[in-house]
């Protein structure tokens, strides 16, 4: 029987491979009180606003959702300051990078990103047989100048993750700013911040002021970090009505489903949830880089609620002895550092559970 022939840009994808899930390391090694610190997600879990707001939505599942996301996007609007017409609600946003790509590519096009950054910028691209252009960093931050350097004729968007994943690191808003002047308006710039709300450094930008000046960008955000709703999938897009209109074009018309979008309204109402999940990350973050320090491993400052270690030794071996140990960690291969971790800051308790297995693990390794 002749085989289905696939779109040739199918063999320029490399499919997203997601941190192990707990579940899944318990049963395959028969150990219980596994703790993940791999994917990025809050050590909090959900608000308690946003639990007894899905449980009290269950007995509606039975309908279709909003497609519109109409209280949502309303709450939303007041709770950033911008109209609703420059929102756009997205299955995560990662939905919403692969959108973008739907939106404004076409065979032959080019993006432009950093390297390392997050992966799902240049799937956008080989799915629409465009050409991911990477730029490297410098000292591990985005390389604005070379960037604007890799504009051609056939540039239609730059992603700009800020804080950088995996890095940490940021564009500040003095940078952002000479950036955004330089960029052709033929272009979309996709500023991510996914890690927006861990970003405590004076210097970072509010970048929804360069929405409202007048700028072509998507800044993309989620309910998946610090609003702890990562398993329900839900992002959102802030951009010109333009921008929204095309990529509302491309979405499928109930990307959010229904708990999602009742489980986000609440949790925007939950404030003190929040600045505890800010609280902790910040504790975190100084507990780690003393750790770090003590241990002689180089690290990166961050600005979200990660850090990129060098952890000197392959960190394909180093997973799977800390894996019997009951943590899961992000290995550096994935992003062209097979040295480093990236280590999800989890609650105190957690941090200090994997310290210590690291040290036994890294003893275990080198015999």
């Amino acid at each position: 029987m002749e085989k289905i022939s696939k779109r040739p840009c199918l063999d320029q994808i490399t499919p997203y491979v997601p941190g192990k899930p707990i579940e899944e390391v318990e049963r395959e090694l028969g150990i219980k009180g596994v703790i993940k610190l791999a994917s990025n997600e809050n050590p909090l879990g959900p608000s308690s606003l946003a639990q007894e707001a899905i449980k009290e939505f269950a007995p509606e599942v039975g309908m279709y959702p909003d497609g519109n996301c109409f209280y949502l996007k309303g709450e939303l609007a007041d709770y950033l300051g911008v109209t609703e017409k420059n929102i756009v609600m997205g299955n995560g946003a990662d939905d919403l990078i692969t959108l973008a790509g739907l939106a404004y590519l076409n065979p032959g096009d080019e993006i432009i990103m950093a390297q390392p950054t997050f992966s799902q910028y240049g799937f956008s691209a080989r799915l629409m047989d465009a050409i991911p252009v990477k730029v490297p960093s410098q000292d591990f931050r985005h390389d604005l100048n070379a960037i604007a350097a890799a504009i051609t004729d056939k540039t239609k968007i730059i992603f700009i993750c800020n804080p950088n994943n995996p890095t940490g690191t940021i564009v500040t808003r003095e940078e952002m700013e000479t950036f955004i002047k330089k960029i052709p308006t033929s272009v979309l710039v996709v500023i991510d911040e996914a890690y927006y709300e861990y970003a405590s450094d004076p210097k970072y930008p509010q970048s929804i002021e360069l929405l409202k000046e007048g700028y072509n960008v998507f800044i993309l955000r989620t309910f998946s970090k610090i609003f702890g709703l990562a398993g329900l999938r839900v992002g959102y897009g802030l951009a010109p009505e333009n921008v929204v209109t095309d990529i509302n074009t491309v979405r499928e018309p109930f990307n959010v489903n229904a708990i999602a979008q009742y489980a986000a309204r609440a949790a925007l109402k939950d404030k003190k949830h929040v600045e505890e999940g800010r609280r902790i990350n910040e504790e975190g973050k100084i507990y780690l880089a003393e750790e770090f320090e003590r241990l002689n491993l180089f690290h990166l400052p961050t600005e979200a609620n990660f850090v990129f270690v060098d952890v000197g030794v392959d960190s394909r071996k180093l997973f799977p002895v800390m894996l019997k140990k009951g943590v899961i960690v992000r290995t550096g291969d994935i992003f062209g550092y097979p040295e480093f971790i990236r280590l999800t800051i989890g609650t105190q308790e957690q941090n200090r559970r994997f310290i210590k297995a690291f040290e036994e693990s890294i003893k275990e390794l080198q015999g």
